[in-house]
């Protein structure tokens, strides 16, 4: 597959079979990865992969901690400001996904709840953590979402889906807990993969993008 057709094909899966990708393929892919680029080489990037038992632990237990209503406690700024035509889009996204999963505006318990499915990683069998030095920024912050985006077309090259997720750093106890992630890193994000549910409603909810000459300046 060439990289236009992966990007042309990729969406953000919302919904996946139980079927786990062999552990072989994903530490080849993640392996893979390691060509990604970084600043001075840096690669800061520490990640954690959640499977089988560990993943069902940590999904019960982040699940939990959403619904004790304790506030997210990041430990990097992660609540983006949108305004003007970023708060537009943030919108539009929302709207396409409630209504292919058919939720209704005003009803916020549906909401709710499929809120709450980005801590049960969406039923993905897997699940990514992607950390680094708190000291490193926003270069290091960079670096990581060049590597996550390698990472994703890696996966999607290999019939695998995923899903990038702020949710996935906004309570971070239960993460570092169970992977013992030191005290100087923090979650950036995480990221559900797998195989998708092509019968799953959210999996039909399709965003749009802006034509490049709105964002990207030619001169000559």
């Amino acid at each position: 597959m060439s990289i236009e057709s992966i990007l042309d094909a990729r969406h953000s899966v919302r919904g996946f079979t139980d079927r786990p990708v062999d552990a072989e393929l994903i530490k080849a892919v993640f392996a893979k990865a390691q060509r990604s680029p970084s600043n001075c080489n840096t690669q800061p990037w520490q990640v954690y992969v959640a499977s089988g038992e560990t993943r069902d632990k940590l999904a019960q237990s982040l699940q939990a901690t959403v619904m004790s209503g304790n506030p997210p406690n990041p430990k990097f700024d992660w609540a983006a400001r949108y305004e003007g035509v970023y708060r537009e889009r943030q919108i539009g996204a929302a709207v396409a996904l409630y209504e292919a999963m058919g939720i209704g505006r005003d009803d916020k318990m549906a909401r709710n709840i499929a809120m709450l499915r980005n801590w049960d990683f969406f039923g993905a069998p897997h699940a990514a953590f992607f950390t680094m030095p708190v000291s490193l920024g926003v270069m290091g912050a960079v670096d990581v979402g060049i590597y996550a985006q390698t990472l994703s077309l890696l996966l999607e090259e290999n019939g695998i889906q995923s899903c990038m997720q702020g949710a996935l750093g906004q309570f971070p106890e239960p993460i570092e807990s169970m992977f013992d992630i030191p005290e100087d890193f923090g979650i950036l994000f995480g990221m559900s993969f797998g195989y998708v549910d092509p019968e799953h409603q959210a999996n039909k909810a399709r965003t749009t993008r802006v034509p490049a000459a709105e964002p990207v300046v030619f001169r000559t």
